[in-house]
């Protein structure tokens, strides 16, 4: 019986990219209770600011739940960069989409980085050709930064393999 030999080769970088988690909208939240707890004695005080003041209420608490929903959608982002020998994968995930997936070849694609009058990182780009997209526009720019710095430093190193 013939032996079957497998490859097993490591790729040169991977990264999986996420959107921020943050307590931003707890602490909307958060203040909106507070506001309502604080608030509640002046507006039974004054009974000519009950249906303004609840109203106001009533917007705010709309406001934090379409902000919520939003968030909650784009925390179930995802991207998936690998950086092979002989070829760049991304594999783009969103809430409602199937995985895409798009290859490069590393020494066609080119890497754009956008900067700020500050020179920090604001857009990670890949070009080939007329073909542009954009890797991790949801991060942070310390995220953008660092991971353009790793992924460039692989990008170059595919290129001499």
């Amino acid at each position: 019986m013939p032996m079957q030999t497998s490859t097993t080769t490591s790729p040169l970088f991977s990264a999986t990219l996420r959107p921020e988690r943050s307590l931003r909208m707890a602490g909307g939240w958060l203040a909106l209770a507070l506001a309502g707890i604080v608030a509640t004695p002046f507006l039974l005080a004054v009974p000519d600011f009950l249906v303004p003041g609840l109203a106001g209420f009533a917007l705010a608490g709309a406001g934090l739940t379409v902000l919520s929903v939003r968030q909650s959608r784009r925390a179930q982002l995802e991207e998936q960069i690998t950086v092979w020998p002989d070829q760049v994968e991304i594999t783009m995930a969103g809430p409602s989409e199937t995985r895409q997936l798009r290859r490069f070849d590393p020494k066609t694609v080119r890497l754009v980085l956008q900067r700020d009058e500050n020179e920090r990182t604001t857009a990670v780009h890949l070009q080939t050709g007329a073909d542009t997209i954009e890797i991790g526009a949801f991060m942070a720019l310390t995220d953008k930064s660092s991971f353009a710095r790793a992924f460039g430093q692989a990008l170059r190193r595919a290129r001499r393999a």
